[in-house]
């Protein structure tokens, strides 16, 4: 019996033994197999499904679950190979007799260099810049030209929002850009040598505000504003009496018509005032005995006081109304009245042979000129024949012409002040 007992307790003794080793060993091969998972963080590449041979103590037969990578770089143990795999966060590992196998891992893509430009590739370059004005501000929709050699065709863009234009593919060559905008100056640049894969700014272009001319044109019935014309004049009297007619204080006044030049010529000859200097004229002329051959007395009066009237007739009606019709010439003293005074003296004695055309611009006077001289040689008809001759013609001519100098000296200087109906606002040249 104590036989029997005692073969008992030996086996359950090596049934503990047996059962203690077991355990031993399932616990240091669950160590092992958790020493081989590994933590990597790796960047986003593929890479091919790839089988890695590592060292191992003993098989482990079983999967593995997924496992996040944090590090760089892989190893089995101190022993095996140090190894860098790039893949994706997940990758589901498996280890079986030492070898441990990715799976679901992309293969890994080499990063290719930059892609070189088309201009580099195909050897032609690029021209870019900004347009911008004096300010400094960006140029939106300025046209932008740029040239080539003869031959070549002529491109041409226009500036974006931010100022800015770019013209690509272009044959290496000399080229010249050309910038304009509306109410800008135009700029032309100079000589621009381009070459094969050349990427050119050009400096920014500054455009400057051309200056702009406004030409304002005041249009209306010609006829009314003639008629105007002669009315403003027909009202302007020197203290209310003596007539003023042919002195224009507005040097842009409109011109006159050839009807409203008789109209006014006329309204001067049959003023009353003006036989009443007709009347004067005569009696000068018999206090100082001119023309002997008409007597004295009321007769010789009455033949002076008939040359002189016929004088005034014929040069008011010849200067001042038929040939500044003929010659489309304004028949009024424009009134300067600002300058220096021997500005002002100038102008007016020169007024007796410059006239003011109808279309604006200053000309000989011929209607006056010749209006005198026209008005002396008709008195060859009716003055004593002892005193005809070219003389007469002559010498009437330039006294007339000296008259009018006189009279427009007195015009510029004094009349203005004592005339009235002077329109408002009318004063100097402008």
């Amino acid at each position: 019996m104590i036989g029997g007992a005692l073969r008992t307790s030996q086996v359950f003794t090596m049934v503990l033994l047996l059962g203690w080793t077991t355990f031993s060993s399932g616990v240091a091969w669950a160590h092992e197999c958790q020493n081989v998972k590994t933590q990597v963080t790796l960047p986003l590449l593929k890479v091919t499904p790839t089988s890695f041979s590592f060292p191992a103590s003993q098989d482990c037969q079983q999967p593995m679950p997924p496992t996040a990578i944090n590090a760089p770089k892989l190893r089995s143990d101190s022993s095996g190979p140090s190894i860098l795999i790039r893949t994706r966060p997940q990758a589901t590992v498996r280890s079986c007799s030492g070898l441990m196998t990715l799976l679901d891992a992309p293969r890994s893509q080499a990063v290719s260099p930059s892609r070189k430009s088309d201009s580099q590739q195909s050897g032609t370059a690029s021209l870019s810049g900004t347009i911008v004005d004096k300010k400094g501000d960006l140029l939106e929709g300025a046209q932008v030209t740029l040239t080539g050699p003869p031959g070549s065709p002529v491109r041409t863009v226009q500036s974006g929002s931010n100022g800015q234009f770019e013209f690509t593919g272009l044959a290496p060559d000399i080229y010249k850009l050309t910038v304009n905008a509306p109410r800008m100056n135009t700029f032309t640049s100079s000589d621009i040598p381009l070459h094969a894969g050349a990427f050119y700014t050009f400096p920014p272009v500054t455009l400057s505000f051309s200056p702009v001319f406004t030409t304002v044109t005041v249009s209306g019935n010609s006829k009314h504003l003639s008629e105007e014309q002669v009315h403003i004049a027909e009202q302007q009297r020197i203290a209310g009496i003596i007539p003023n007619f042919y002195s224009s204080y507005n040097r842009n006044a409109p011109p006159l018509l050839a009807k409203q030049k008789f109209q006014l010529s006329i309204r001067s000859i049959i003023d009353p005032v003006s036989f009443l200097s007709v009347a004067g004229v005569a009696g000068a002329e018999q206090y100082e005995n001119v023309f002997p051959a008409y007597g004295g007395g009321i007769e010789g009066y009455g033949k002076r006081y008939g040359a002189a009237l016929a004088n005034h007739v014929s040069g008011d009606l010849l200067g001042r109304a038929v040939y500044p019709s003929i010659f489309h010439q304004d028949p009024r003293y424009f009134y300067k009245g600002n300058g220096s005074i021997e500005s002002r003296a100038l102008y007016a004695i020169s007024a007796a042979v410059i006239a003011k055309g109808d279309n604006g611009r200053w000309e000989p006077n011929y209607s006056l000129v010749l209006g005198h001289f026209s008005a002396a040689a008709i008195s060859n008809l009716y003055y004593p024949s002892s005193d005809r001759g070219a003389s007469l013609v002559v010498l009437n001519g330039l006294a007339g012409i000296g008259g009018d100098a006189v009279s427009n000296l007195i015009r510029e200087f004094i009349l203005k002040r004592f005339t009235s109906r002077v329109p408002k606002g009318a004063n100097s040249e402008r």
